[in-house]
């Protein structure tokens, strides 16, 4: 009888594949100590994200070359900000004041969301990735927001009169990564707008969606919805092949 050959270390493939947690193995009931440190060690991580807040000041006065403007929600602290999310979707009456109608196409919002980690390590050079593919677009000052969900950037676009408002935020921290940023797409920024009426790049960070493959998205959404004169669910990308136009991406629009 001819032995088999030996079978490669399946678990160990898969684990090289995806940082979900697969074939941790088992002591008894229970999970070996390293998973087991592992998994608590990403949940306080998650945990402490949740909690941390944007310090005053935190991007600068000034951002590729915008001036920032420092906004807060209605939600006075952290703790009214995870229990009253409804709060982090509009603006101090106070910081409403500091906008003004900037006569720009763009209004780019940063908002802390549910990480504010996430945009402190990445929200510059996104930013930065995003303008240099919307070269053509006019670009309003840059608007940091803290204690803030993504309606925000409703009332703040409406507010500096744009025709489209991106928010960059930080997404809700899973076990496998607490620094992801996902942007918000909305054309004709304004109160009340659904999420329907929104695109979405989300998981944008070095493990997930490269910087600059996130800003080739966004900048081909926005010119969808510069020739479509909306965002949401009708306004859809496909990213079937990298040989496929610039960038790999193809719009749909649908009727």
């Amino acid at each position: 009888m001819t032995d088999l050959p030996a079978r490669p270390d399946l678990a160990a493939r898969l684990r090289q594949l995806t940082p979900a947690r697969v074939a941790l193995g088992r002591v008894g009931v229970g999970l070996p100590t390293r998973p087991m440190l592992d998994f608590e060690l990403a949940h306080a991580r998650a945990r402490d994200a949740v909690h941390a807040e944007l310090g005053d000041g935190a991007f600068g006065a000034t951002m590729a070359g915008l001036p920032v403007i420092a906004v807060q929600s209605q939600a006075p602290d952290r703790a009214t900000y995870l229990r009253r999310p409804d709060l982090g979707r509009r603006l101090d009456p106070a910081s409403a004041e500091r906008l003004s109608p900037a006569g720009a196409d763009l209004a780019i919002v940063i908002a802390d969301g549910l990480s504010a980690a996430a945009v402190l390590a990445h929200g510059a050079a996104i930013v930065a990735a995003i303008l240099a593919r919307m070269s053509d677009w006019s670009v309003s000052p840059i608007v940091v927001a803290h204690q803030a969900r993504v309606a925000i950037g409703d009332e703040i676009g409406a507010a500096l009169g744009a025709r489209l408002a991106i928010v960059l935020i930080g997404e809700r921290p899973g076990l496998s990564a607490a620094d992801s940023v996902g942007a918000y797409l909305t054309w004709g920024p304004r109160p009340g707008r659904r999420d329907s009426e929104r695109n979405c790049v989300s998981n944008i960070r070095p493990g997930g969606l490269a910087i600059d493959r996130a800003a080739a998205l966004i900048a081909a959404i926005a010119e969808g919805a510069r020739d479509l004169g909306e965002t949401g669910v009708r306004l859809k990308i496909a990213e079937p092949s990298l040989a496929l136009g610039q960038d790999g991406i193809e719009l749909i629009r649908s009727s």
